[in-house]
């Protein structure tokens, strides 16, 4: 009689979870990755209204760097909440929720004429959309096994670079086109036609996004327990917190809320003032500004798939993070040196955009490595809402010193000094922890 040989079983089980997992992936990451190009979008899209806003209504740009950060304040209080609540109604429901109401108020933004307006909006607007990204990183963890998770997020996270391509060239087309339609400002109708794709996708939630594994109509009984079996056994850890309450006392939760805080200094620092330091380095009409910022974000793309892979591959982690990081914060700081040279400049911008941008992916796959259940839903909520704070500090700071100095340099160095930080605290994490 033959015999099969064990390692055959392997091999023929490893092809199978791959096919199970290409048809999941092909199912819900293109969908989550338009519905974050357009939530990103919505979220920064103020950097471009700020070439004509601010003359318009004469904001100065401590108003506009204020406004612009005080989106995180309501993004933080509602954040934990929100992701704890989508725990337990559901993704599909909370996930279309948040974006429908952020896409309306997102639009209201058209109408402020004064600062006060303009604080309100931005807060309102930061609670509608608070548990967005936290809600859909811990939604893939129901769905993917740490091992494949980096990618994953990766193929999510590609939306904020992606936003920037789409958005740059798409904004200052809008800004230059729409100037004085129907009475409008160009700036007016940016946020108006730019919430659109939010609203429909929103509505389309509701009727594509499955809960979860036993809710997915087009998966087979086979395929749903190949997915549930190893789900089941990647977060069996006894290493693991469990409880809400938990979190909270974890050193390590706020050690990677620090990391985390550190990488989204230079993320906000890039996405609200990138504009301006384009037409900082000499260029001067508003779709020349859109086509140009597009570029540091397309190399943004290629440098977080090639990370993120890298790093599932190697099944490490650590310096992944620390060498991007640092990576992000050397071309910042360099983009001070050539900024009156157009092509240095984006060359520095592309170098700092690159290794900011390639350390999300990595670094969302530390919390499911120390939580699970309902604290990674409370712990995941908090560190997001908490390195979400930089999107107040970082434009604010920068506006502010802008003012003083009459120059984005001093900003620039403060954002590529908290990259450089951020590197050195994700070496303090265990190796064993983060890589396993």
């Amino acid at each position: 009689m033959s015999a099969i040989h064990p390692s055959s079983l392997t091999g023929e089980h490893a092809r199978l979870e791959d096919a199970i997992y290409t048809k999941v992936t092909l199912r819900l990451l293109p969908f989550l990755f338009l519905c974050y190009v357009a939530a990103y979008l919505d979220r920064v899209n103020v950097g471009f209204a700020k070439l004509q806003m601010l003359n318009d209504l004469q904001f100065s740009e401590t108003v506009y760097g204020l406004g612009a950060g005080i989106f995180f304040i309501g993004y933080f209080l509602f954040e934990v909440p929100s992701n704890v609540i989508m725990h337990r109604v559901g993704a599909r429901v909370w996930i279309a929720r948040i974006m429908i109401t952020w896409s309306i108020l997102s639009a209201a933004t058209m109408f402020v004429t004064t600062p006060a307006m303009f604080y309100v909006i931005r807060f309102l607007l930061g609670v509608a959309e608070a548990g967005f990204f936290p809600g859909i990183v811990l939604y893939l963890t129901y769905w993917f096994p740490a091992s494949r998770r980096g990618r994953m997020n990766a193929l999510f996270m590609i939306g904020i670079p992606v936003a920037g391509i789409v958005g740059g060239p798409l904004s200052g087309w809008i800004l230059k086109a729409f100037t004085d339609v129907h009475g409008w400002h160009g700036w007016q109708w940016l946020f108006l036609l730019e919430a659109i794709p939010s609203l429909v996708l929103g509505i389309m939630c509701l009727f594509y996004l499955p809960n979860g594994i036993r809710a997915s109509h087009w998966l087979s009984e086979e395929e749903k327990q190949v997915l549930e079996e190893n789900i089941a056994q990647d977060g069996g850890s006894t290493a693991k917190t469990h409880s809400v309450a938990g979190v909270f006392s974890n050193p390590r939760v706020w050690l990677m809320a620090g990391i985390y805080f550190c990488c989204m200094m230079g993320l906000y620092g890039i996405s609200f003032y990138l504009p301006t330091l384009v037409k900082a380095s000499g260029v001067k009409d508003a779709l020349d500004v859109g086509l140009l910022t597009a570029i540091p974000y397309t190399c943004g793309v290629i440098a977080t798939l090639l990370v993120a892979r890298s790093a599932d591959r190697m099944r490490e982690r650590r310096w992944h993070f620390a060498i991007a990081s640092a990576l992000g914060g050397i071309g910042l700081y360099l983009s001070t040196i050539y900024g009156h040279n157009v092509v240095l400049a984006l060359c520095a911008l592309s170098l700092g955009t690159a290794g900011m941008l390639s350390t999300m992916p990595v670094f969302w796959t530390y919390p499911s490595a120390i939580l699970s259940g309902t604290a990674a839903a409370a712990g995941i909520g908090l560190i997001n809402s908490v390195g979400n704070l930089a999107g107040f500090v970082s434009p604010s700071i920068v506006g502010w010193l802008k003012d003083v100095t009459n120059s984005t340099n001093a900003g620039m160095y403060f954002v590529a000094g908290a990259l450089v930080l951020g590197a050195l605290l994700a070496l303090l994490q265990p190796r064993e922890l983060v890589n396993r």
